[in-house]
């Protein structure tokens, strides 16, 4: 079966992730920017890691037949540097127009400071003006609830955003309800330190349906792997869904949403 990872950070991953991923049934993958586990001190160094997901990765994926489509912006952990950040800014409409990135993410907040949802709404601005898929990081733990609670206020508040061109990702059993009810897309991470366990990603399939929930990894340079998507996958099959349901979650549905981008070629399959 065709899955796709709608939150994957390959830069981050070795030649062995990539053969894990086409033996699994992985055919495309979606890589928002992030942070890169340190903080960058110049825009030249975010111009240079936008050149790498937008020019070299796709190349990478290729050789495993996989295709690589990305996202630019300055992520939110290092936004609370409000005069960098409007340096990278600048430099994003460039990327835009490279027929591999698909939009603007993944922005949102880290510690829902003043600076970081000055720099979001500033990147929000720049979606809406340009047309734009949005690509959401919702904070961690602690933080997650009022963080998503002041993301979805802002989007609602501002009438060029269309919620279903928005992905809010990292939702959980509190947060959820924010995403759907307002008519965003939910993204269900994968990633058991920090995020959701393969069993936990099962039991909110269930509880809220498949409609506009997609199923991703975020593996990245921490305690992560590709393989918990299929891992979750295989939780939801061992429960009774049959394969034309996993077809909807892991594949159908990232189509639909990254298909509102005249970039992404894939097309959801009966």
């Amino acid at each position: 079966m065709k899955i796709i990872d709608p939150h994957i950070h390959c830069v981050s991953r070795t030649t062995d992730d990539y053969l894990y991923m086409a033996r699994s049934g992985v055919v495309a993958v979606s890589e928002p920017a992030f942070w890169a586990g340190f903080d960058r001190t110049s825009a030249d160094s975010f111009y240079d890691y936008f050149r790498h997901l937008a020019d070299v990765e796709p190349k990478r994926a290729a050789r495993y037949g996989i295709q690589h489509f990305s996202w630019v912006c300055v992520n939110a952990k290092e936004a609370d540097n409000v005069e960098l950040s409007r340096e990278v800014i600048r430099l994003l409409p460039e990327f835009l127009d490279r027929p591999t990135v698909l939009g603007i993410g993944e922005i949102g907040l880290n510690k829902n400071t003043p600076n970081e949802i000055a720099i979001f709404e500033e990147q929000v601005d720049l979606a809406a003006k340009t047309n734009q898929l949005i690509l959401i990081h919702t904070p961690h733990l602690a933080d997650k609830h009022k963080g998503t609670s002041i993301i979805v206020d802002i989007l609602k508040n501002d009438r060029r955003i269309r919620p279903e061109r928005v992905l809010i990702d990292h939702c959980e059993e509190h947060t959820i309800r924010l995403a759907r009810e307002n008519g965003f897309w939910a993204g269900l991470t994968i990633y058991p330190v920090s995020k959701v366990t393969p069993q936990r990603g099962a039991d909110l399939l269930e509880q809220f349906g498949p409609e506009m929930i997609m199923v991703n990894s975020a593996a990245d340079w921490g305690e992560s792997s590709p393989s918990m998507l299929t891992d979750t996958m295989l939780e939801y099959r061992r429960r009774g869904h049959d394969e034309r349901a996993c077809r909807e979650i892991f594949y159908n549905n990232p189509c639909r949403f990254f298909g509102q981008s005249p970039k992404w070629k894939l097309k959801p399959e009966e």
